[in-house]
């Protein structure tokens, strides 16, 4: 059993347009609203694929209605506290050539008693789980060591902890010692507070993520597949191209077949890219099945020789296996 706690759930509401035009009126192709946050697509996507999964997350207003209907609507298990407050509504909008932009709302404040409730239904649902996901951003009145203090309790349990954020609650959350972290390119470059101009500086930043506490780091790449940096070193995965429908949630159908296909080594980075691209060839945010993935095509190399003197990293400087 994997359990997934959403802090800042959203209905995602997404828009494929021909192309975007400021001061314009605008007619969509088609709309797909979906349930959405980064632990609540973990748990569809794990589930989608016959993983055992339950996602917990506050709920409020008559969005949050809604969301618990689409969530019934998928058979997705879900424990829902009530908060004042509404849940937020994002839009995302498609264009025809793949550029995807996205409008958040903040999200639904949470008080003091809401988030112990949350807190409390995570950890008494934990016990009997494999992993607990602890994903997304933080909404308002959450203090940004939650998820440092999530993953503390956990871990003194014997439970292993997945971490999805960013921003000071990741670097936070790193600090207590959680099993798996998965930052993409940006959040990465943020964590360490420097850019990464090739995949060198991408390795270089998973470790010094390591070297502050994270035990492995699942780095997703968008076009250029994933890396994985843990104790046994390091190793990039990259997928064939797929026409891009949709990224919404492709970094957390990554997270969830990484997980899904054993947490580390080669088989579960074939799996986390597999899942990945599956999810960027679906529309709005929907999860991909069995039947959309596919593990054919996909290459694994190992660690890269030494850095080129001019700094940039090509296929030729990784070995292949």
């Amino acid at each position: 059993m994997i359990i997934t706690l959403t802090l800042n759930p959203s209905l995602d509401r997404t828009l494929e347009v021909d192309a975007l035009a400021q001061g314009a009126v605008l007619r969509a192709a088609s709309v797909h609203l979906d349930p959405g946050g980064k632990g609540v697509n973990v748990a569809r996507a794990l589930l989608a694929n016959g993983v055992a999964s339950r996602a917990v997350m506050p709920c409020g207003g008559a969005e949050g209605e809604q969301l618990i209907l689409l969530l019934d609507e998928e058979q997705v298990p879900a424990v829902t506290v009530p908060i004042a407050a509404r849940t937020r509504s994002n839009v995302t909008l498609v264009e025809a050539d793949g550029t995807v932009t996205k409008i958040n709302e903040p999200g639904a404040p949470l008080t003091i008693a809401e988030f112990h409730a949350v807190a409390a239904a995570v950890l008494s649902r934990a016990t009997h789980a494999d992993w607990v996901v602890l994903c997304g951003s933080l909404p308002p009145g959450v203090p940004v060591e939650a998820y440092a203090g999530f993953t503390a309790q956990l871990a003194a349990a014997g439970i292993r902890v997945a971490v999805d954020t960013s921003g000071p609650a990741l670097l936070s959350a790193v600090a207590a010692g959680p099993d798996l972290v998965k930052p993409n390119r940006e959040e990465l470059a943020e964590a360490v507070g420097a850019p990464l101009r090739d995949l060198h500086d991408v390795i270089d930043a998973a470790r010094s993520l390591r070297a502050l506490g994270a035990g492995a780091v699942l780095a997703s790449l968008g076009a250029e597949g994933a890396l994985l940096v843990d104790e046994d070193g390091v190793l990039l995965a990259r997928g064939t191209a797929v026409e891009a429908r949709s990224t919404v949630g492709a970094g957390d159908a990554m997270l969830a077949g990484f997980l899904a296909g054993g947490a580390g080594g080669e088989k579960a980075l074939i799996e986390a890219v597999a899942w990945g691209g599956a999810a960027v060839s679906l529309p709005g945010s929907r999860m991909p099945g069995p039947g959309d993935i596919s593990r054919e095509g996909i290459e694994l190399t190992h660690e890269p020789r030494a850095r080129p003197a001019r700094g940039v990293l090509s296929a030729a400087d990784f070995a292949d296996y």
